[in-house]
């Protein structure tokens, strides 16, 4: 039995890689059409018909929910489909919207929602989220960006290069702190060549509303500062979809995310129930969460022990450039004991990009010194996916 609350589907395919991916590229058609590198090509961006955009977005991801989800399930007649919100009791039974089910195993996979931040006002004023921006009905003129990784990189260049003034606001003290120090700074100079306004290291305060303008103040460099636009996006990552599930009837885990607990076999503290997917402690990729689901439900159904390995993991940011990665960085190799060589080189350097009259980026590698095994990679480049 397949039990789902909403949209069939999962985060990818309904309000995650596909929509985005498909703005994002959009996004870059109109740029590159306006700003390119090669003499004797003439090329110019005539204007954007933004609800076309959103039509044809709409309309891939319809087709593809049909394609990749509805008629698989209906390609299978031993899965049931069951409509409605699922809660799990203490005896281990799943009850939907009156009905009680009972299987054997259970596999959670309920995937996650954009996280909220608790600022003062919040409860007055609308903001977007990566889902609600990407079915904006009209382009705003200007957007201020909560958020510097993944999903606030992305989504802040896209709306620049369609002609919203955006400003970006960090907490941390870098963009994609948890990347080399070399890849943020790079990032960080080529979106503001596009026009975005960065500030990192603030500390949001407060929300409000006035003169038909979303208005944040923050603390900046100690100094309290306001921030006006006509939309604030808040992309300041996600939490695990459990609200209401009743995981702490069956004695289920949960991290301060409340994302689902697992261990490397996708099993909870809770022996008879696993999980997979965004809705987990792992990561947050559409490939973990396909891989995972398929070991999870394996475990489950026969009792077996097979681990979700992820030593090497790849993950890309689809900025333009992309920001690419694999393995370890410097600091993680050295607090894992290794004795570390690393190696940059600029674009600038690279015949490929010079090709592509495009050499913004650059390439690291983390290396063990005394093997010279690689480590790592982090690459900023125009393909660097």
């Amino acid at each position: 039995a397949l039990i789902e609350a909403g949209t069939i589907g999962g985060t990818c395919v309904n309000v995650g890689c596909v929509p985005s991916k498909t703005l994002l590229r959009a996004a870059e058609a109109y740029h590159h059409a306006g700003h390119h590198a090669f003499s004797g090509v003439y090329t110019k961006a005539e204007g954007i018909d933004w609800e076309a955009v959103i039509a044809e977005k709409d309309r891939l991801v319809e087709t593809l929910r049909q394609q990749k989800y509805l008629n698989v399930i209906d390609a299978y007649p031993q899965i049931t489909l069951i409509r409605g919100e699922a809660a799990l009791q203490a005896d281990g039974k799943v009850r939907v919207d009156g009905q009680v089910f009972h299987g054997r195993k259970i596999v959670v996979a309920t995937g996650a929602k954009p996280r909220i931040l608790p600022l003062k006002g919040i409860e007055s004023v609308e903001v977007l989220t990566s889902t609600t921006a990407m079915a904006l009905k009209q382009l705003p003129h200007s957007m201020t960006v909560l958020g510097g990784r993944f999903v606030a990189l992305e989504q802040a260049q896209m709306f620049a290069r369609f002609g919203t003034q955006v400003t970006l606001l960090q907490r941390s003290e870098r963009l994609i702190p948890e990347h080399e120090p070399e890849i943020s700074e790079g990032i960080a100079n080529i979106l503001r060549e596009d026009g975005i306004a960065i500030h990192t290291g603030v500390r949001l305060l407060e929300l409000r509303e006035a003169e038909g303008e979303r208005i944040v103040t923050a603390e900046v460099d100690g100094q309290s500062q306001e921030f006006r636009a006509e939309q604030v996006l808040m992309a300041v990552g996600r939490v695990g979809n459990t609200d209401n599930l009743g995981m702490e009837a069956v004695g289920v885990e949960m991290d301060r995310n409340e994302a689902v607990v697992v261990d490397d076999m996708l099993q909870t503290s809770n022996p008879d129930i696993y999980a997979a997917g965004d809705v987990t402690n792992r990561p947050q990729l559409v490939y973990v969460a396909a891989m995972a689901g398929g070991i999870a439900a394996g475990n489950a159904l026969t009792g077996s022990a097979k681990k979700l390995d992820l030593s090497v993991l790849p993950e890309v940011i689809f900025t333009d450039p992309q920001i690419a990665t694999v393995g370890l960085t410097e600091a993680q190799a050295k607090a894992q004991g290794h004795e570390v060589e690393t190696a940059q080189l600029p674009l600038e350097y690279v015949p490929r990009a010079l090709a592509a009259r495009n050499t913004r980026g650059s390439i690291k590698l983390v290396a063990d010194r005394p093997t010279n095994r690689l480590l790592g990679a982090q690459v900023l480049a125009a393909e660097g996916g």
